[in-house]
């Protein structure tokens, strides 16, 4: 018998149809084929250099417009009367401006996730939507900015938040977690910020060439900082981005960490509670990446970007979602374990309220939404669906806000005194600010999509079987 050395190669490996494998085990592709260097960089810089964008996208920059002109409003309202135009009362001393807060933060942490460790972890999926991804950081992080800003009531004074020098020797609080607050967002923002605009530069030069008019050929080329694509460029930017890459990876578990201090370390039954930090962080990674199917599935189809966006990205975030809503759910469970097994009569009655209590529709729809809906990912036809994907994403985005409202209002209106219990509802201005801090967030991505490539060109290409020729031998395309 001939040795299967000697067999040309076609006879060792038979094909796919050969062997007859199920369609559903043969792996997506990260970037669908047909697809030169030439093709890559048309399609997404076209989207930015079209003169006209999709009806879609000009409905949700109006809509978006209108309701940032809402937030304005609302601001300017909360600044002549101050914070008694909000719900809040006693007990409830906090209300939708943290409970908002603490949402829009963890939305924010898919972006860094997906572009800091799956880099380093040499994740080729997240190419797609690793740029989308970290723009949707940067505007989450800045619509929740508005709370912390406003809601000590009188925000001229916000200055005094950070430690400057001055004459008569005060200094910020350093023991309470609200300080801590505003280092960790400050520096995941201007961190994230440094991380996205360093990987926009090789493709701010693509558009620098490609630009028609005078003024967008000025602009994209100040901010493409001369990039001209030699050696040394390349390797100071390879350089500069893993470095960032690094920084940026530890801040996906400090930050939301130092969110939950906010809770845990109070006494209140609800919030006093040694397991919150890995909660909040498997919490904003679930909701961030949530967020990110409900963005970039409409995109994918708005802007034709199947071939680019493909059903492999799709379900790689939906099993991300899986896991995290699955380390959720779990704490969840160890939430009510905790209260009856600890004993103390004031956290056993803690769970109970909010089971069947006055707020028992939020605590069971938040069971709905981020426990029940999500396990529908276990099963392939619906996690590689993206009609699916997205429904089962709005449901997270829902059950991860009721989830907040039921931590902080639910924990705050029955303490420790009957005396001093009360209810909590949010009144109009509550309302308007959170949909114009929605509107905000909108109406950045979409001047984001228009005026910046929204997934990464010279990453794409690399992906491209051609970027590899010389790896494997072969000669240039």
């Amino acid at each position: 018998m001939a040795d299967i050395d000697d067999k040309p190669v076609h006879e060792v490996r038979p094909t796919t149809q050969a062997m007859k494998i199920p369609a559903r085990f043969i792996p997506s592709p990260t970037v669908e084929p047909g697809h030169t260097f030439a093709s890559v960089t048309d399609h997404i810089s076209s989207i930015v250099l079209r003169r006209r964008m999709p009806l879609l996208w000009s409905v949700t920059l109006a809509v978006a417009t209108l309701l940032v002109m809402v937030l304005v409003g609302t601001i300017g309202k909360l600044i002549i009367k101050g914070v008694g135009i909000w719900g809040i009362n006693h007990p409830v001393g906090w209300g939708f401006d943290i409970l908002n807060f603490v949402w829009w933060i963890g939305i924010g942490h898919a972006g860094t996730l997906i572009s800091a460790i799956l880099l380093l972890l040499r994740q080729e999926w997240r190419t797609s939507i690793n740029r989308f991804a970290e723009a949707m950081t940067l505007f989450a992080v800045a619509s929740a900015g508005l709370y912390p800003a406003l809601h000590t009531g009188r925000p001229w004074y916000d200055f005094w938040l950070f430690p400057y020098p001055n004459t008569m020797s005060l200094w910020p609080q350093f023991r309470s977690p609200l300080m801590w607050d505003v280092f960790a967002v400050s520096t995941y923002a201007t961190v994230s910020m440094l991380f996205w605009y360093v990987g926009l530069i090789p493709d701010l030069a693509t558009l620098r060439d490609r630009a028609n008019h005078p003024f967008a050929r000025v602009l994209y080329g100040a901010l493409s900082l001369g990039w001209r694509g030699s050696a040394k460029h390349w390797y100071r930017y390879e350089t500069a981005y893993l470095l960032l890459a690094g920084l940026s990876t530890p801040l996906v578990l400090s930050v939301h960490t130092i969110v939950s201090f906010d809770f845990a370390v109070a006494q209140l039954p609800g919030w006093h509670a040694t397991f919150f930090p890995p909660y909040f962080v498997a919490g904003a990674v679930y909701a961030g990446f949530a967020m990110v199917l409900t963005l970039a599935i409409p995109a994918r189809k708005m802007f034709k970007l199947e071939d680019f966006i493909t059903i492999k990205h799709l379900e790689n975030m939906g099993k991300v979602m899986l896991a995290t809503g699955l380390i959720v759910f779990y704490a969840y469970g160890m939430e009510v374990f905790f209260a009856y097994y600890s004993g103390n009569v004031f956290e056993r009655y803690m769970m109970w309220n909010r089971a069947f209590g006055p707020y028992w529709k939020m605590y069971w729809m938040l069971i709905l939404c981020n426990g029940l809906a999500p396990q529908l990912m276990w099963v392939k036809r619906f996690r590689t669906s993206p009609v699916m994907l997205f429904i089962t994403a709005m449901f997270v985005n829902v059950g991860m806000w009721l989830e907040r409202f039921v931590i902080i209002p639910t924990s705050l209106h029955r303490d420790f005194l009957p005396s001093s219990w009360g209810m909590y509802h949010g009144t109009q201005w509550d309302w308007s600010m959170y949909l114009g801090s929605i509107g905000l967030f909108l109406f950045l991505l979409c001047l984001f999509i228009r005026y910046l490539p929204m997934i990464s060109i010279f990453e794409m290409r690399t992906l491209l079987p051609g970027a590899h020729a010389h790896a494997s031998g072969e000669g240039h395309e």
